[in-house]
């Protein structure tokens, strides 16, 4: 934009910002004068960046001031009807910006029926959260959604309505306030680029409104889609091909990227945008502290393009991230991209996402375990860990999804490894097809047109704990809870929030069960769903079984990452061990992590890495997993699948 065009849209803005103020007092009701201030405050700092945000996206339309004012209307009256509890939060969250980048933040990601029943369940869980160390609490989807057809909970049919079985909205906005009693901030997911055809626009767009009908991408024939398609790649090739799905009711194609069954909202409608903002505002005034967007790279659809990480993508979130500063500034964003690496890391930024996944560090792990080499997760890691201050990854090993291997083609090429072969390999491996593999997991949307195919299980099973159970073997046994235990200590210390799928503190295997259940049996990502198992629950306290000694191991790993300052979000160096069996990196300068994935023991000239990495005199190391004691001129030994936290001394 030019210096004169960005000088006339501040004027611009001003002007409107000046107009609307009588309205949004009137939208703030009879709040009392000072609340009423802080919301115009807010307004006021941010409102050239939400006028700039929404000039762009809908600038072109005759309707455009209209459309803003019914925006800030609702924000208004979401601010006001916000409560009291919620508003004080707000302010603490102003006062301490950073709160989710220290190192007391840990995470949960579970599905309220399959770990607790219901959400009277898991608040009778919270115990067992406190116990964990639990700071960051994610419920996996729990609006109301079809019966049959629901995709896990991702086809939303209102999100203003919890699936009955799970509760009510007032039992959700009951767990968030105890959650909150306890130090931990509830998360959820935010479908926003589709909802289920069972949701009330799409059945009025059923019936024939016309206004509903815009509310999604429709058309009466192939021409437009077939041009569409000719860009879009199949999401679920195996379970849903292509991207359209005509509907014989009202003789219409529908954009449906995911699932026939999920309708793609049409953003370039602005009262689309506003519908969600005021669904958003609904959810944060419930008590959601961060909302996780859902498939963030497909919200926007442009005719000769592959409809992915389109830059009117980033505006909409964006403008919802300014919107949400103004009303609910206690809530966060966090980006779920599953796509090129560095397209992942355009989403984080605290004017659009303050969180985000970190899938390239899972892909990474399971890499490094199956090869025994970190030397490619090493060099990815030194491009693309690295986000901007203010911001913080999310990092786990894995989620209710399936594993891909989304790592960069050109990251692979640099160290001479072939994308294409590499993700045979890795396929391979993890289905237990190539020789000498430890894994038990199975294959998810396999393409028999391109061979690729994704990869679905438990940590422990694709660990090798399910292999080594079968052939009974002890040495077999030791490596996989090494390899389970490894995996997150590294979560744990290598700077982000980390994040536990509830389950594998138990060392959960698959549960092959969802076969027997004909609405799941074709999705294989059930394996790595199962419910809570209550005898494993109750070995966590003996540390002779093996629950127990993943559960007590991976409590004390969280324990001594709360007390120490070092793995808060920020600095992390990623460096070359010297060997390629043992992944390094460095915490603020004051932390060295080492980390061996080979089966063999592996030896470490400390001197060359403490002078390379530390920089600073150090007169002594201490593991602070295991309390020994190093000095900086000795070499080190780590075991097979083992790993140690060295803090410098002196």
């Amino acid at each position: 934009m030019s210096n004169q065009n960005s000088v006339w849209l501040a004027h611009e803005a001003a002007l409107t910002q000046k107009r609307l103020i009588p309205h949004l007092k009137r939208a703030l009701g009879t709040l009392a004068d000072t609340e009423q201030q802080i919301f115009l405050d807010r307004l006021t700092a941010h409102f050239p960046s939400l006028f700039s945000a929404l000039f762009e996206l809908y600038a072109s339309r005759y309707d455009f001031f209209y459309h803003l004012e019914t925006i800030l209307t609702t924000a208004a009256e979401m601010y006001a009807a916000r409560p009291d509890d919620l508003k004080a939060l707000d302010g603490l969250r102003e006062t301490h910006p950073n709160w989710y980048l220290s190192e007391v933040m840990m995470g949960a990601v579970c599905y309220v029926d399959r770990f607790a029943g219901d959400l009277v369940g898991i608040r009778g869980r919270l115990p067992y959260f406190r116990e964990l160390g639990i700071t960051y609490l994610h419920l996996m989807p729990l609006f109301l959604s079809p019966e049959k057809q629901h995709d896990g909970g991702y086809a939303v049919s209102s999100f203003r309505e919890v699936n009955p079985a799970l509760g009510s909205m007032d039992d959700l906005a009951e767990l968030s306030r105890e959650l909150r009693a306890n130090g931990i901030s509830l998360v959820l997911d935010f479908v926003f680029n589709h909802t289920s055809d069972e949701h009330e626009w799409a059945k009025r767009a059923l019936a024939g409104d016309p206004e509903y009908q815009d509310f999604y991408l429709m058309f009466d024939d192939r021409r437009l889609p077939d041009q569409y398609e000719a860009r879009l790649r199949e999401i679920f090739p195996d379970q849903a091909p292509g991207s359209f799905t005509y509907r014989s009711e009202i003789k219409k194609w529908v954009w449906t990227t995911f699932h026939r069954y999920q309708w793609d909202l049409n953003y370039a409608n602005p009262a689309v945008f506003h519908a969600m903002l005021s669904e958003m505002l609904f959810l944060a005034n419930q008590g959601v502290e961060v909302l996780r967007l859902d498939a963030v790279p497909f919200i926007w659809k442009q005719l000769g393009t592959d409809c992915e990480n389109l830059p009117q993508a980033h505006t909409i979130i964006r403008a919802f991230n300014t919107l949400v500063r103004i009303a609910a500034p206690a809530l966060l964003f966090k980006s779920e991209a599953i796509v090129h690496p560095q397209k992942v890391r355009s989403y984080i930024d605290e004017a659009k996402c303050q969180l985000s996944y970190n899938p390239i560090m899972m892909v990474s792990l399971w890499d490094a375990l199956a090869t025994r080499d970190v030397r490619f997760m090493t060099h990815t890691m030194q491009k693309r860990f690295t986000i901007p201050h203010g911001t913080s990854w999310v990092n786990y090993i894995r989620s209710h999804d399936d594993i891909g291997w989304g790592f960069a083609d050109e990251d692979a090429v640099e160290i001479g490894i072939n994308p294409n072969d590499h993700r045979y390999f890795l396929n391979m491996f993890y289905t237990g097809r190539f020789p000498g593999s430890f894994a038990a997991g199975l294959p998810f949307n396999y393409n028999p047109r391109t061979q690729d195919m994704r990869i679905s299980g438990t940590t422990a099973s694709l660990a090798g704990l399910e292999q080594a159970l079968e052939r009974d073997e002890a040495i077999l046994k030791e490596h996989a809870i090494r390899r389970v235990l490894m995996l997150y200590a590294i979560v744990l210390s290598a700077g982000g929030i980390p994040l536990l799928y509830l389950g594998d503190e138990l060392a959960t295997l698959n549960d092959y069960s969802y076969r027997e259940n004909p609405d799941l049996a074709d999705d294989s990502r059930w394996v790595h769903r199962p419910h809570l198992d209550d005898e494993r629950l109750s070995k966590r306290r003996d540390p002779r079984t093996i629950e127990g000694r993943v559960f007590q191991t991976l409590s004390n790993l969280i324990f001594i990452r709360k007390r120490t300052p070092a793995f808060r979000t920020g600095e992390t160096t990623f460096f070359d061990t010297g060997s390629p069996h043992v992944l390094g990196y460095t915490r603020h300068q004051q932390i060295m992590v080492l980390a061996n994935f080979s089966d063999f023991a592996q030896t470490i000239h400390l001197p060359a890495l403490i002078k390379s990495q530390l920089y600073a005199p150090v007169l002594h190391l201490i593991d602070l997993i295991t309390g020994s004691d190093y000095t900086p001129d000795q070499p080190i030994t780590l075991e097979p699948y083992t790993i140690v936290w060295l803090e410098r001394r002196g």
